[in-house]
């Protein structure tokens, strides 16, 4: 069912999952991180809370008097006093406030104290307090207590190290820090956990410390309402930015794969018929316009390989046309005419000439088809190139004396690279073969074969009649022949150069030409002394 959906709809869904699971991710991690900078930060403000109110509760009103205002102000060794005085107030009423209570709460407590005591103390909001003494008696709660009291660490106080330490299930999630006060005992001296104090849950740090037990809550409502709209705001806005970011993916897929809904309307319409014509260029550098660009070239190419292969199919019929015109011709006068036999055995020796001259043909070109569709296949091992140009050099000597043409060798010896014989035999074969056939008589063939670095280099030149530059480009085509040739009256099919080309690259070699007319034609081979998968 995928498969058949289109691009435009794929592309749309999965744009839509990797938003979605990025966004869920998201969510979740800034839900988590909110959470645990809340949390962290709420134990931190408790901790500073309970340990403000253990430094004023541990001071000495002594050092407070000696060091601060240096006053000889009698004061009370019950830390606990003014508290005591607060939580008798809670019952009895508002009692006037004594110097002493003045004192310490305006002068010798100083500015801790008095933060302390207006913005926890008779101010306390959310935060619940509790201080007892060392034996847990409550010594004050804060007002919004009422007539409950927080947890102390009564039944924790000492604990033999053979015991299983029993922690309430409310305590189950506590931090419990333990400190050692003799070898076979333990002490719990604080506590940091979540419980309920009048059916809200609070987070609660009880602390144990050398003057009192001080136990301090605060309220997790706004804490939790405060998650709780950081969640339902994920909640709400994850469908509305997943919904507008399918909505935009798909647009934005409509507009980007339009180009290739023309490209392949266009593509349709391009048949054997109208080759000529081009996809519809994007001016940009993006995939699409590379692809149309890619596409078009190989349109090109396409084309002009239809182009040759029309031209080639046109050049084999006339090619072939001709020996056959003639084969025919002759042997309809043999079969309607009396000859004498020697006639006939000139007109059988005539036939048999043009089917040679059709057989060549036809050979050629089953050669060039097989090698161009990969099923002619290089045997490549190291030889002497140098034995090779003298063979064929002798070889065409045989040509060349008839016409009068002298050849001149230049062949440096013993040049020994990975090559086909066969082949680079024919090749080299061809080029002197037609340059026999394109030199005016008397003339002279130059062969010279040399070796440098990394090349073997091979040189056919003669002095005979030339190729015009307008044919130059296109001599190693199929089937082609050069106006001057034609005029000449040279035979040939056009496939010989073919040929070359095919067996030079075959071995990973060029082939290159030079030409002026009425003065030289000069090809030169360049085949690699090493062969590429050659170690």
């Amino acid at each position: 069912m995928a498969g058949k959906l289109p691009l435009r709809t794929k592309l749309a869904f999965w744009y839509g999952t990797i938003v979605a699971v990025t966004l869920l991710a998201y969510g979740f991690y800034t839900y988590i991180s909110v959470y645990t900078e809340l949390h962290k930060n709420l134990d931190v403000s408790i901790s500073k809370v309970l340990n403000s109110l253990d430094f004023v509760i541990s001071r000495k009103p002594e050092n407070i008097r000696d060091i601060k205002f240096k006053q000889n102000i009698r004061s009370t060794h019950d830390k606990f006093a003014l508290l005591r005085e607060l939580e008798e107030m809670r019952f009895v009423g508002p009692i006037r406030p004594t110097v002493q209570r003045e004192k310490l709460v305006e002068e010798d407590l100083g500015e801790i104290w008095s933060a302390v005591f207006e913005h926890i103390l008779l101010n306390p909001k959310n935060f619940f307090v509790q201080i007892a003494d060392t034996n847990n008696n409550i010594i004050w709660r804060s007002q919004n207590l009422q007539n409950d009291t927080l947890p102390t660490l009564l039944g924790f106080s000492t604990i033999s190290h053979m015991d299983t330490i029993y922690v309430p299930s409310r305590f189950k999630d506590s931090v419990i820090q333990l400190a050692m006060e003799v070898p076979k005992t333990i002490r719990i001296d604080s506590i940091l956990t979540t419980t309920k104090v009048m059916g809200t849950d609070i987070r609660l740090l009880i602390k144990r410390t050398n003057q009192a037990v001080i136990s301090v809550g605060y309220v997790l409502n706004d804490l939790r309402g405060t998650l709780k709209k950081l969640f339902i705001i994920q909640i709400v806005a994850l469908p509305f930015i997943l919904l507008i970011s399918i909505i935009g993916g798909w647009i934005m897929s409509s507009v980007s794969l339009k180009p290739i809904d023309i490209i392949t309307q266009t593509a349709d319409e391009i048949t054997a018929k109208n080759l000529s014509r081009r996809l519809p260029e994007i001016p940009t550098n993006d995939e699409v316009g590379h692809l149309t660009r890619t596409l078009n070239n190989m349109i090109e190419r396409l084309e002009e390989a239809f182009n040759q292969v029309k031209k080639f199919a046109a050049d084999a019929s006339h090619e072939l046309r001709t020996p056959l015109t003639i084969l025919q011709g002759e042997l309809e006068i043999a079969l309607h005419s009396k000859k004498t036999p020697e006639e006939y055995e000139e007109i059988l020796v005539s036939a048999l000439e043009e089917v040679g001259r059709l057989s060549s043909v036809v050979e050629s070109i089953l050669e060039l088809s097989k090698a161009e569709t990969g099923q002619i296949k290089i045997n490549l091992k190291v030889e002497n190139l140098s034995k090779i140009a003298e063979e064929v050099a002798e070889d065409i000597s045989l040509i060349a004396e008839q016409k009068k043409i002298r050849i001149e060798k230049n062949i440096e010896p013993n040049i020994f690279i990975p090559l086909d014989a066969p082949r680079i035999h024919q090749a080299l074969l061809n080029l002197l073969d037609n340059a026999t056939k394109y030199t005016k008589e008397g003339g002279t063939i130059k062969l010279n074969v040399q070796k440098d670095t990394d090349l073997a280099i091979l040189v056919v030149e003669d002095n005979g009649i030339g190729i015009p530059k307008e044919d130059l480009n296109n001599i190693f085509n199929r089937m082609y022949r050069a106006s001057k040739g034609i005029k000449s009256g040279v035979k040939g099919y056009g496939l010989g150069l073919s040929i070359v080309k095919w067996i030079v690259e075959a071995h990973n070699g060029t082939i290159e030409v030079e030409s002026e007319v009425n003065k030289y034609t000069r090809f030169t081979v360049k085949l690699p002394t090493k062969q590429e998968n050659e170690e």
